[in-house]
């Protein structure tokens, strides 16, 4: 079973994409700003992370997944020495869940505001 998930992004439709893919048991997110209405959310590490982890909660909740299900966490980072900063709010969701986690950094993105792209992996337990 494939299962398309979208935001209604304008992003989605022109690059071709899915926010969320369910294949299975499985649910892989899409990399993930810190994009809100009016702009990007935050002017720093820790507020980024924070809003972009509220986000994919509800990503997950739509395709009927949670934060324990998320097994790998990968955030994207254009200036590692910040990775504490990031690594605080990823801490505060998934302290006790412990997925995998890989800290990448990168060239500034499209959009210089933004800090943090967060891609998730979530996968239900067979019953």
């Amino acid at each position: 079973m494939r299962k398309t998930f979208g935001t209604g992004s304008v992003w989605e439709q022109t690059l071709g994409y899915s926010r969320a893919v369910q294949v299975d048991n499985t649910l892989f997110i899409s990399a993930t700003a810190a994009s809100g209405e009016d702009g990007i959310v935050g002017d720093d590490f820790y507020t980024q992370t924070r809003f972009i982890l509220q986000k994919l909660g509800t990503v997950l909740a739509d395709a009927g997944f949670s934060f324990e299900d998320v097994v790998q966490s990968k955030l994207y980072l254009t200036d590692i020495s910040k990775w504490e900063e990031a690594g605080r709010a990823h801490g505060e969701v998934f302290g006790e869940i412990r997925p995998t986690l890989a800290l990448v950094h990168v060239l500034p993105f499209l959009d210089p505001e933004m800090l943090v792209e967060i891609e998730l992996v979530a996968q239900k337990s067979a019953s």
